[in-house]
Order: structure tokens, then C-alpha cells, then sequence
């Protein structure tokens, strides 16, 4: 069979679902990581919550996030993708809106926990989705486009939550940034289809184009019968472990980078929210660039690695200067934010890249589900040393150690598969393949 050159396959496919994936992934960010700002702006202090219990409320949306990963991916890989995250959307708003009308800890809890349960099947939804309609020499790029709602939601998220709080209060900052959630799952289920066969805006040849490449793709990968065989293999088993690792370190930082830059002598919470803003720049810069040069080269591991192992080191550096050096010590936390963002895109492409269709969202849900496990203990235990040691820097060193780790399990794990050499040569053509090799 020929292959099909890029340009036959419609590009209108960026244009439409990017943008659309973008902003619900965004406001899914947004509901869950805003929670770090209440605490730093008098939503503790209201509401009697001491630091242990604030450590616990900042992470029980990964123990939910960890239970219903899989049966959600397994009901949009069968059923709809598009109909889960609607009504996802409108319940994720709904229990953020309600955490601003909280007036006591044990409803916070509850909350939490179900706020995570409800947005948990969105991630592995949502790569399962862009998997069916964007090919292999694309899948990177796309996944980094609907991960950048990450950091540059938290980016306009850490200055205009901070002013929110200064203009009407904790309360209102949780109401106000709810509220979009339920809007946009309208917006949602108007615009998007499950499939290319399903969309009445591209026309058949396109449609036809797509579908025959993304077949092309699945001939070069080794056949998995299901998903009990999937979770067994061994590349899932260590993505397993190495995204655990890696998301200490990414939520640690998330939810409590606000009270870290809070502490320092004369902050406040509006130059908080815009220091907390510029680690998200340069992970957004980094994003794109390892997402483009993963595509180019299909080789994911190159672009995964070398970051988390630079966050280690800025971590380690940050903890070495202490709190004397406050700026410099910023400085390094930048770099640290940054770099963990880098390779969300190529390291969603492996499992696509190694697994058919009928288990590969189910097995990149079990390496999410474990990511919010990681994420769990980072935002807890973060939380609790700096709370117990009265200082950062023993959150640092947890948060390096994790990285350090992750990084090295890329390195053993991520092989190069024989199946991306079929690819090269009948999908790719011999153009590319040559300098893949190199």
C-alpha cells in the first residue's frame, strides 16, 4: 500500500479540535490547581484548617484522580470520549464552584476528593481522542498542545488569582473560576466528534486519507490481545513507576509554590501570583520545542530524560542556597518548573507509538492513574515537611530525589522499538528515515 503524504490529510484538524482540546484540558487545570492560592490567600485561616489538614485537602483530588482513571478511559475507548468529558465539565465545575461556598473542612474534603473522581478519565480521554485523529509523526505535537492548558493556565491562573482574592476574596476566586467549566461543556459537545468518519466538516477523501494512515500506523505494531496483557508489559509497568516519580515532583511544585514565594519577606499575595506565573513561560517554551523535535526525529526518550534530570539539579541547587538567596534560588525553582513540563508531549506519544489501538488508552490511563498516586504523595508530603521543618529546603531534596529517579528509569526503560523501523520505511518513506537513524 502507498503511503500517504501529509499534505492529502486534512490540516483543518488543527485548527478545529486543537483550540477546543486546549481550553477543556485548561479549565480542567485550572479547577483543580487553584486550590494552592485559597490556601495562600485566607481560605486556611478562615476555616481553621492547619497545615497537616491543608496538605491532606491539597492532595485528595489525586486519590480520587487514582481510583477512576481506567474504568473512564475503558468507557470512551468503547463508548464516547466526547460524551464523558461533557459531562465531566459540568460536574468538575459544579464542585469547584461549591468549593468558594464551603464553610467547613469535612465539606472540603468531600469535595476534593469527588473533584478529582469526576475530572480523573479527562487526561486518558483526551490522548485517546487526539490519538484517532492526528497521526504518528504528529501525535507529540498534539499532545503538547492540549498539555500546554497545564502551565499557561497556571500561568494567567497564578495573576488573576491573585487578584481575585485581593478584589472579592478566596470565596469568589473559587466561584468565579468554576463557573467556565459548565459554560464551555455546551461549547464542547457542539463542536467535536469522536471520529474522523463522524465529522461533517471534512469531506470524504479527507476522512478516507486519515483513516487509511492511521491504519498504515497499526500495521507496524506488535497485535496485544487485551488490556490484562497490556498492563503487564513491561514498558507500561515501568511508565508506570516512572510517571509516579516524575509527578512528585511536578504537583509538589504546582500546589505549593504559591506559599513558598508567600513566605519570603515582603510578599503579597499579588506579587506572589505573578512570580508563581513565570515558571510557565519557559515550560510552555520548552513544551514546544521538545514536542517539534521529538516528531522530527520520532525519537521520544532523547526528549523526556534530559529534562527531568535538569529539574533534579535545579532543585538541588535551590536547596543548597536556601532561604539567604532568595532570588537566586527563584531562579533555579524557573528552570526546575520548566523543565518538568518539557516532555509531557513526547512521553504521551510512547505508549501510542508501542501499543494497538484496543488497549492503548487503557494502558496510558494506568500510567496517569499512577501519575496522580505521584501526585498524591507530592502534594501531601511537600506540604507536610514544609509545614513540619518550618522551611523548603527538605521539599526540595524529596522533590530532586524523585526526579533523579524518574529520569534514570527513562533511560533503562524507553527502548527504541523494531516496530518504528517498519514505520519509517513504509509510512515515513525513505526520505526521513535515514535521518531518524542518525
Amino acid at each position: 500500500m502507498a503511503a500517504i503524504p501529509d499534505q492529502t490529510v486534512a490540516k483543518a484538524r488543527w485548527y478545529r479540535l486543537i483550540p477546543i482540546a486546549f481550553i477543556t484540558y485548561s479549565l480542567a487545570y485550572l479547577d483543580r490547581a487553584n486550590y494552592g492560592f485559597g490556601a495562600a490567600g485566607g481560605m486556611a485561616e478562615d476555616l481553621g484548617i492547619t497545615p497537616a489538614m491543608s496538605s491532606l485537602l491539597g492532595s485528595l483530588f489525586f486519590l480520587g484522580y487514582f481510583f477512576f482513571q481506567v474504568p473512564g478511559a475503558i468507557y470512551a475507548e468503547k463508548r464516547s470520549a466526547r460524551k464523558l468529558i461533557f459531562w465531566s465539565l459540568i460536574l468538575w465545575g459544579g464542585l469547584a464552584t461549591a468549593t468558594g461556598m464551603s464553610s467547613n473542612v469535612n465539606a472540603l474534603i468531600v469535595i476534593r476528593f469527588m473533584l478529582g473522581v469526576v475530572e480523573s478519565a479527562v487526561m486518558p480521554a483526551m490522548l485517546l481522542f487526539l490519538s484517532r485523529w492526528f497521526t504518528k509523526s504528529e501525535r507529540s505535537r498534539a499532545n503538547t498542545f492540549l498539555i500546554l492548558g497545564n502551565p499557561a493556565t497556571i500561568l494567567w491562573m497564578s495573576v488573576l488569582s491573585g487578584y481575585l482574592i485581593e478584589a472579592v476574596g478566596w470565596r469568589w476566586m473559587f466561584i468565579l473560576e468554576g463557573l467556565p467549566a459548565v459554560i464551555w461543556a455546551f461549547f464542547w459537545w457542539r463542536l467535536v466528534d469522536d471520529r474522523p468518519k463522524d465529522a461533517t466538516w471534512l469531506s470524504e477523501p479527507e476522512k478516507l486519507a486519515l483513516e487509511e494512515k492511521l491504519q498504515q500506523e497499526q500495521q507496524g505494531i506488535k497485535p496485544v490481545k487485551n488490556y490484562a496483557e497490556a498492563f503487564k508489559s513491561r514498558i507500561v509497568l515501568w511508565l508506570c513507576l516512572q510517571y509516579a516519580l516524575w509527578s512528585i515532583g511536578v504537583y509538589g511544585f504546582v500546589m505549593w509554590l504559591p506559599s513558598i514565594l508567600n513566605a519570603a519577606p515582603n510578599m503579597n499575595i499579588v506579587k506572589t501570583g505573578w512570580l508563581s506565573s513565570v515558571p510557565y513561560v519557559l515550560a510552555i517554551i520548552g513544551m514546544l520545542g521538545a514536542s517539534y523535535y521529538s516528531d522530527r526525529t520520532l525519537n521520544r526518550k532523547l526528549f523526556v530524560w534530559p529534562f527531568l534530570l535538569i529539574g533534579a539539579v535545579a532543585f538541588y541547587g535551590s536547596y543548597l542556597l536556601g532561604a539567604d538567596h532568595f532570588w537566586l534560588s527563584f531562579g533555579l525553582l524557573v528552570i526546575a518548573g520548566g523543565a518538568m513540563y518539557a516532555p509531557y508531549g513526547p512521553f504521551f506519544a510512547i505508549i501510542p507509538d508501542l501499543l494497538p489501538r484496543n488497549v492503548a488508552g487503557g494502558a496510558m490511563a494506568l500510567i496517569n492513574s499512577f501519575g496522580a498516586l505521584g501526585s498524591f504523595v507530592g502534594s501531601y508530603i511537600v506540604g507536610y515537611l514544609n509545614g513540619t521543618t518550618g522551611g523548603f529546603s527538605a521539599s526540595y531534596i524529596f522533590m530532586a530525589g524523585s526526579l533523579f529517579l524518574s529520569a534514570i528509569i527513562t533511560i533503562v526503560a524507553v527502548k527504541r522499538p523494531k516496530a518504528e523501523q517498519v514505520y519509517e520505511n513504509v509510512v515515513l518513506g525513505d526520505k526521513l528515515a535515514p535521518a531518524v537513524k542518525k
